[in-house]
């Protein structure tokens, strides 16, 4: 899912003169999978379709165990084992002036909590409550998803996913190196001056046809008994100035997270020049036309909607529900130490109305044109971020 919405985000984005992109494909596949739970017919096969999923509810529920992101351990004095990740779902139900119960389970794609929040009574008290629970979800990094008039009276579910990644690099560039250099805009925009980090250190750099590799795993504190995910920053950095986009109809083509899979670089290599720009993104609006152009529609329509398993049977006489709008946050900072970043989605509902040698070393890796990223858990494969950087001077807060 995650190539083929970052090509539809980047279609809206490009087209209100952004151009930069974060987004989490793990925070929105979890919004998604509570829904999915709740979904019949053509609206179950479309959302298990994007998701990428098995045929069956509980087919995806074992799917999305997988990625079930383990809170790190604590060590003494507040110390944590390796990169602080939390992962968060919640969903609030109403019906009347009475609270409505969830018949769908939410698969244990995270560490989930459910909370019932009076919508009907008032709505804009349950927008700020929301809004409360992501910013300190996110470390306030996110710290408003649901913009005024989002929530109202016709609103009887809404499905919040929020996740926080904050890690150090295993080797921290040193900030004394960064020094201003140019970074060449898509489409002959000219140049920028930006903040380019350096480092001689050996890197995960490997070389193919057109594009090069770059990954920088995050700190991770072994333990005896506790076996410890391994994060990474991956960059694919297109040969050519204007190629992030020819890149990235490669990279869906070749099957989207198969193909970073298989490209990702296995050793480290001496490098020759290397610079990668400090970044600051975010990202803020609805994915919903981005869904439907991956093929998610039934659940946007009131016509269409069939998410009957989502009510318990004593609310199967309720109006159905459908899917008004699916709103999405994200925010993401590299820089010399490592990565902080957020992301939220909220899901509203209404009732209606293969791979080549790495190149021989000394390898030059030089991110001075637009380049995409992943941040990445390696063992499951899990995309918990993704986006595209075109511009690193300018935070494209959409």
């Amino acid at each position: 899912m995650a190539l083929r919405l970052a090509e539809r985000l980047s279609l809206e984005e490009d087209s209100v003169g952004g151009g930069n992109l974060v987004f989490s494909p793990l925070s929105i596949y979890s919004a998604l999978t509570v829904v999915t739970a709740g979904a019949r017919g053509t609206t179950l096969a479309e959302l298990l379709a994007a998701l990428g999923a098995p045929s069956s509810r509980d087919a995806l529920a074992e799917d999305a165990g997988r990625h079930r992101a383990r809170p790190p351990r604590r060590l003494r004095h507040g110390q944590r084992a390796g990169p602080a990740l939390r992962t968060l779902a919640a969903s609030g139900t109403i019906e009347g002036e009475r609270q409505a119960g969830l018949s769908a389970k939410p698969p244990r794609l995270l560490s989930s909590q459910k909370r019932a929040v009076e919508l009907l009574a008032n709505p804009e008290e349950a927008r700020n409550e929301i809004n409360s629970w992501v910013a300190a979800a996110t470390e306030n990094l996110i710290d408003t998803i649901l913009p005024p008039g989002s929530v109202s009276t016709d609103t009887r579910l809404v499905v919040a996913s929020a996740i926080y990644f904050n890690a150090t690099w295993q080797t921290p560039f040193r900030k004394q190196d960064t020094k201003k250099d140019k970074f060449h805009i898509l489409g002959g925009g000219g140049d920028v001056d930006a903040d380019f980090m350096r480092s001689g250190d050996d890197q995960y750099v490997a070389a193919y046809d057109g594009f090069k590799v770059l990954k920088m795993p995050y700190n991770t504190r072994a333990s005896r008994t506790h076996t410890q995910p391994q994060y990474s920053l991956c960059v694919f950095l297109p040969d050519k100035r204007n190629g992030l986009w020819t890149l990235a109809d490669r990279m869906e083509a070749g099957g989207g997270e198969v193909f970073l899979r298989e490209h990702m670089p296995e050793k480290r290599v001496k490098v020759g020049e290397f610079r990668i720009p400090r970044f600051k993104l975010s990202f803020d609006g609805s994915i919903k036309t981005a869904l439907q152009g991956v093929g998610v529609r039934a659940v946007f329509d009131p016509a269409a909607a069939d998410l009957s398993d989502v009510l318990e049977e004593g609310n199967s006489g309720d109006p159905p529900l459908f899917v008004s709008d699916v709103l999405h946050g994200a925010a993401i900072e590299v820089n010399e130490e490592g990565t902080e970043v957020a992301a939220a989605t909220v899901v509203i509902m209404k009732g209606r109305a293969r791979r080549p040698s790495p190149a021989p070393a000394p390898v030059d890796f030089v991110a001075d044109h637009p380049f995409a990223f992943f941040v990445v858990e390696e063992s499951s494969g899990a995309v918990l971020f993704a986006g595209h950087v075109v511009d690193p001077t300018n935070p494209s807060q959409l």
